[in-house]
């Protein structure tokens, strides 16, 4: 089958963030033993977006700046060096005690050392992301979009931006702009919210055209039933999978396409890599292929930017799952944790298990 795209369109994809920076100590090492970092510009979102503005398709953020914040400032010409357009309201940082952009503390972790990570997100100014700051009729209607990416983190960050990611959707769906929705659960988002979020997730999951999600997010977001997550061999994961993808079909009509990824971890640089979607009535798999594993952080987004970046070109369905799960294979071997392809070919080689050296 063919996911239907607008024609008419400034955007390839859209993106809603909160956007904050990562420190990650260098050659591995724990952090309380480090005091050399490296600091990327990150968001989950943004990590989705990335594959297709580095191959070439135009790709925009919705997001918000602390007012004069040199991490601001680093923010957006790390998005501009990644030829993402941005637009987002200044925020008064309020004092020392106010906003600033989220911080995320990482720990790879290397052969028997699991990694640990730690996000500081007080103060959030994502936080504030309000449907007032943006004129949907403009980017929609005037501008046009072919495909809004939302993420579970973002739908969840806030009341604000709860209600910022619905509003969205529904102004795509009013335009013509595909949705694709990363249900991303995190329990201590949902504490104490579970019914407002639930609503919210529900909604959007309706007019989503795109699920993505393990069976654990699908019930916990979504409130379907379904088999026991958790603690599975890989090829029980792909039979739980199917089990809730039919449920999710029947409860979300509207959706086309649902994936996720597989992983099984042997050690921190190695890990058994795979994919599974359901397009219309039709399966595909990636059996779990052992991969090399830097840095393990953004895989799963990169298949996320993968896959979309594979429909936004028209490929052919079975390549849509294939070239996801190169992008995140080739996330896990870089220190950013987002795709920087250097074209497709690159992208294919790593699909096809090539790794000879190009001259």
């Amino acid at each position: 089958m063919k996911i239907e795209l607008r024609k008419d369109y400034t955007y390839a994809m859209l993106v809603p963030t909160s956007m904050g920076v990562r420190l990650t100590p260098a050659s591995g090492q724990p952090v309380h033993c480090s005091d050399h970092f490296l600091l990327h510009a990150t968001s989950a979102e943004s990590n989705v977006a990335s594959v297709s503005s580095y191959l070439g398709l135009p790709v925009k953020v919705l997001t918000t700046f602390v007012k004069g914040s040199p991490i601001a400032r680093f923010i957006k010409d790390n998005l501009a060096s990644r030829h993402i357009d941005f637009e987002g309201r200044e925020v008064e940082q309020g004092g020392p005690w106010g906003f600033r952009h989220q911080i995320n503390v990482a720990d790879s972790g290397y052969g028997t050392r699991g990694p640990r990570v730690q996000n500081d997100r007080a103060g959030e100014v994502g936080r504030t992301l309000n449907i007032r700051d943006f004129d949907l009729e403009y980017i929609f209607g005037k501008q046009g979009v072919q495909i809004v990416h939302l993420s579970g983190l973002i739908g969840a960050l806030s009341p604000e931006t709860g209600n910022f990611c619905l509003e969205l959707a529904r102004a795509a769906k009013k335009h013509g702009t595909r949705i694709s929705f990363d249900l991303n659960h995190r329990a201590s988002f949902w504490k104490n919210r579970e019914r407002e979020l639930r609503d919210i997730f529900l909604e959007i999951a309706g007019m989503s055209d795109i699920l993505v999600g393990n069976e654990e997010d699908f019930q916990l977001c979504l409130g379907l039933e379904g088999p026991e997550a958790g603690g599975k061999e890989l090829a029980q994961k792909i039979d739980s999978f199917k089990v809730m993808i039919n449920n999710a079909k029947k409860a979300f009509p509207g959706a086309s396409v649902f994936a996720t990824t597989l992983r099984q971890v042997i050690s921190t640089n190695s890990h058994m890599w795979g994919a599974i979607m359901a397009e219309g009535d039709n399966w595909h798999v990636v059996e779990p292929r052992e991969i090399t594993v830097l840095d393990r952080i953004g895989g799963g987004d990169g298949f996320v930017g993968g896959l979309l970046y594979a429909i936004l070109k028209g490929f052919e369905p079975e390549k849509w799952i294939q070239f996801g799960w190169a992008t995140g294979a080739l996330v896990t071997t870089l220190l950013t944790d987002y795709a920087q392809p250097a074209d497709e070919e690159q992208i294919w080689s790593i699909w096809e298990g090539n790794a000879r050296v190009r001259r």
